[in-house]
């Protein structure tokens, strides 16, 4: 048995709680032995680039099931579906706007296609002035935002937002799509961590019925189908349907698994025979966040319109850190969060999550919430205020693509200019990407995060790539 198969096993076999992706929490799901069903496109199982069989028939009942008029299989993950929309959406060389607190994938595309990239930023939601600085958490992209970058910069080919967010803040779709197909161009969603929002009205509105042009969908993150496992969907005649179909056919492995696919088809199956499960874990959550509002030191993170099947914990009143909580919560109560930064953590629920699952996070908040109590209120944490910092670019990302680049401690690279993506991990959202400007409150910010022990991409032993300066003479 090898280490990775048998540290899986083990990890299967114990008794931590998954409040993490993926959806199925390792119990729902009806594949059986994977091996048994793992095959190639052999006859009358079709095959996903030129579906005209059985994967046609599958890939629709999806569209109905989300109110699409075409849909996808995806079987590398929201990851192929955003690189085949971008890329799809624009001319090579084109422009798009984009919000910068994109998906890397969407960054990913955009240096393939050789875009321009014009960035909008969150705000805080309507009515919730202080809500990023409050929580620390990204707010919406306005509509107003987007108006206003479309006045101003001409020749945007596409619009691409994240909406929800990691964090579950949800941004006002239908109002962007009428704001951009005024300018008769396409709108993309990545709407990757609102794959089962259809589900139950105590979830926001999703994408598609908001008018979205194309919406990505992660099934493998909140619903019961294996990692990897995506939808794409199509709508209306303003995105180039046959050029996404091409880019699927580029971006996708020409050896889709037989595996996947059964697994998304089997969760959509699961799906239209279970729909009433979606009300019932709805239920469950409300009784838990309602528990959760009892917190004294520890606080529940809320705001109309967020995807609160994201349970999102603030420390902010209290003397730790997120990493902290999440590593007490992992060690004593054997709970294994989804994502801990600076000043909150992430417990991703799903429809697989039984009431004893959320009854046992929330004993172990409430518990934690007691004893901090009774040691914090001395001298709370100060937290530093992550304010947009504007990237200022000197290139588009495939020019940056092409230079020489060197690497250079993070203390000394003030004013130099980086030569690849440096990433907050989870969610792979970049601080900065390849030809910007490394600013020194870029750079500041970088180095928190790595003393604070989160996950820093891009970060080798404090040093990041930079462009190589050239010796004169």
């Amino acid at each position: 048995m090898s280490e990775l198969f048998k540290k899986l096993k083990d990890y299967a076999d114990s008794d931590y709680l998954p409040m993490h992706m993926p959806g199925h929490k390792r119990r729902l799901g009806s594949i059986g032995n994977p091996f048994f069903i793992d095959i190639t496109e052999i006859e009358g199982f079709d095959n996903l680039h030129h579906a005209e069989g059985i994967l046609l028939e599958e890939q629709k009942k999806a569209a109905v099931l989300y109110g699409a008029e075409e849909t996808h299989f995806l079987v590398n993950g929201s990851t192929g579906g955003i690189l085949a929309a971008v890329s799809g959406c624009t001319s090579f060389g084109g422009k798009i706007l984009m919000a910068r607190n994109s998906h890397k994938s969407a960054y990913h595309a955009a240096m393939l296609r050789g875009l321009q990239t014009v960035y909008i930023y969150p705000s805080d939601p309507p009515g919730y002035p202080h809500f990023s600085a409050e929580w620390g958490i990204n707010g919406q992209i306005l509509p107003a935002s987007v108006e206003k970058a479309l006045e101003e910069e001409k020749g945007i080919q596409a619009v691409f937002i994240t909406s929800p967010t990691y964090d579950g803040v949800v941004s006002d779709v239908r109002s962007i799509a009428r704001i951009v197909h005024a300018r008769g161009i396409p709108l993309i969603v990545d709407e990757a961590h609102g794959a089962h929002f259809p589900f139950s009205d105590y979830f926001p509105e999703d994408s598609v019925s908001c008018g979205a042009d194309v919406v990505i969908h992660s099934v493998h993150k909140t619903l019961p189908a294996l990692t990897q496992s995506a939808l794409i969907h199509i709508n209306g005649s303003v995105a180039d349907r046959e050029r996404i179909r091409h880019y699927l056919t580029v971006y996708q492995s020409s050896s889709p698994s037989y595996v996947l696919m059964a697994g998304i088809s089997q969760c959509m199956e699961w799906i239209g025979s279970h729909r009433q499960e979606f009300d019932r874990y709805a239920g469950r959550l409300q009784t838990c966040r309602e528990h959760l509002e009892q917190m004294k030191t520890l606080r529940l993170v809320q705001c109309p319109g967020m995807d609160r099947s994201k349970i999102l914990i603030s420390v902010r009143d209290t003397e730790i850190s997120g990493k902290e909580l999440q590593d007490i919560l992992l060690e004593k109560y054997h709970v294994e969060l989804e994502m801990a930064c600076s000043s909150y953590v992430c417990a991703l629920s799903s429809v697989a999550d039984r009431e004893e699952d959320l009854r046992r996070l929330t004993h172990a908040l409430l518990d934690l919430d007691g004893i901090l109590k009774r040691i914090c209120g001395r001298q709370k944490k100060v937290y530093a205020k992550d304010t947009v910092i504007p990237a200022i670019q000197r290139c588009t990302l495939l020019q940056a693509d092409g230079h020489t680049r060197e690497y250079c401690k993070l203390e000394k690279a003030a004013g130099r200019i980086s030569g690849d993506f440096v990433t907050l991990y989870p969610p792979g959202i970049p601080i900065l990407a390849p030809g910007e400007l490394a600013e020194e409150q870029i750079l500041e910010r970088i180095n928190r995060y790595v003393r604070e022990g989160l996950e820093v991409d891009g970060v080798r032993n404090g040093r990041i790539l930079v462009w190589k300066e050239r010796k004169d003479g």
